[in-house]
């Protein structure tokens, strides 16, 4: 009996790796968001636009992937799902390889274009099969390295487009195709995951043999937006992104510092890609978010939505510490990107402005980073395993409207302000205004912590209904 079980399971080593094939295909869908912003300049040169119009690339991909992410997600949610996932990766693998070919700019835009509707795939479906992977009890830390993934992602895509792309911004490009190929083949080797396989009450029916067959329907979706926490989760992301997606200026505010120190335009650009990634390393401690969120939760089914709610609010002053406060860089000026790496990290111990910016910025990234583990997990707890994709791809497509609202915004913003502040300076203000987007979506958190608890309940007791059916 034991044997059966797990043959249907997966034995152990199957499943690790499964989670880990689908958590690093999360991580570098972020790589392919996180390359472009830290090349603005070297791409606007060669391709002989403004910058600005490179940040309308990057909204409008947002936006572009979003709603791709819903009809890959409804599509997922009704038929199998490592087929689509496959598909997904191998459409921004295309997308990303036409992008380093690009001669003009109406190329590299259709480029991204076709690399975000693949992206679309990989998120939306990609969380359904994790969420059945895995119990309630563990949601928060398994999403927690989920949500690191993406994060992980989007600092190795500025990493990776600052260093490998100094010089020639089309090698990230290439270097990121080769990989998404890569991670297609690794798909192959996954086992097919089952829906609701990771749920308590259809557990015993799932090892039986039974089938949980319940797929979405068109009509399910009027129930869906009817549960009142979806209603918060889906919202909250309006203005969360529109927070989130201002931040990938951050590559540029330090850049801009570094140019308006002395420094030439390739070390800025280098300069500005490490000291992004240097500051975002907060973001590794979502996985503390994750925990303390399960702990919560098995006190109080308001636990998730607290945690992330008191971690968004409290960021909000951190925020504002790290962009106003001025920043000296020490680095040598024309020397290689791991000289570069290495000044910028010996600056942290030898410049206190450099040390005071990076302790602002982990605490600031530690405690909004509560947010997306949270945020997965209670999407799994407020819905069944046939809503969950869509869901979580409604999510998804407000994530996108609010991040590409803040990416594009916050550049008109920058222009406006430079009147009045001279960059850097201008973008600096910028940044922090957009954190004060963090506040509603506090408040909204925590209006769901008051409406989870009976979206849950409803939901255990419509899977032991199902189950008895089964």
């Amino acid at each position: 009996m034991a044997g059966t079980r797990n043959a249907r399971r997966g034995n152990a080593a199957h499943r690790l790796y499964s989670v880990v094939v689908f958590v690093v295909l999360a991580s570098l869908d972020n790589v392919a968001i996180g390359l472009v912003p830290p090349l603005y300049g070297p791409i606007s040169g060669a391709l002989d636009v403004p910058q600005r119009l490179l940040g309308l690339v990057t909204a409008v991909s947002f936006l572009v992937s979003a709603v791709a992410a819903v009809a890959w997600a409804y599509v997922g949610d009704r038929t199998n799902r490592k087929p689509l996932l496959m598909v997904g990766t191998l459409i921004w693998a295309a997308g990303t390889g036409g992008s380093a070919l690009a001669q003009d700019y109406p190329t590299f835009l259709a480029a991204q274009l076709v690399a975000a509707i693949g992206l679309g795939a990989v998120g939306s479906v990609g969380f359904s099969v994790v969420t059945d992977l895995i119990s309630p009890r563990r949601r928060g830390l398994v999403m927690s390295f989920w949500g690191l993934s993406q994060g992980v992602g989007t600092l190795a895509g500025t990493l990776t487009g600052g260093l490998l792309g100094s010089t020639d911004w089309r090698r990230p490009f290439l270097a990121l195709t080769v990989v998404g190929l890569a991670a297609t083949a690794a798909y192959l080797f996954t086992y097919d995951i089952r829906r609701g396989q990771s749920e308590p009450e259809l557990a015993g029916a799932i090892d039986a043999g039974h089938e949980y067959d319940y797929r979405i329907t068109r009509a399910d979706l009027p129930r869906i937006l009817a549960r009142r926490t979806n209603r918060w989760l889906i919202l909250q992301g309006l203005t969360a992104q529109a927070a989130f997606g201002s931040l990938v200026w951050l590559p540029v505010l330090f850049s801009e510092r570094a140019e308006d120190q002395g420094y030439s335009p390739a070390t800025a650009v280098m300069v500005g890609s490490v000291f992004a990634t240097l500051f975002q390393l907060g973001g590794v401690l979502s996985i503390v978010g994750g925990l303390a969120g399960d702990a919560l939760q098995r006190r109080t089914p308001r636990g998730r939505a607290l945690v992330a709610a008191l971690g968004i609010l409290a960021a909000v002053p951190f925020y504002l510490v790290l962009f106003l406060v001025p920043v000296r860089i020490v680095v040598p000026d024309g020397a290689s990107g791991a000289a570069v790496v290495r000044a910028v990290l010996a600056s942290v111990v030898t410049e206190p402005t450099v040390g005071l910016s990076l302790l602002t910025a982990v605490v600031a990234l530690a405690l909004t980073s509560a947010n997306s583990p949270n945020w997965f997990a209670l999407i799994a707890d407020v819905n069944p395993p046939e809503h969950r994709g869509t869901v979580y791809s409604l999510g998804n497509l407000v994530n996108g409207v609010g991040r590409a609202a803040g990416n594009g915004l916050v550049g008109v913003a920058f222009h406006g302000l430079r009147a009045a502040f001279p960059p850097p300076l201008n973008y600096a203000v910028g940044l922090a205004v957009f954190q004060l987007f963090f506040i509603p979506t506090g408040v909204m958190y925590w209006l769901a912590s008051r409406t989870s608890p009976g979206d849950i309940d409803s939901v255990h007791e419509l899977l032991h209904a199902r189950a008895d059916r089964l």
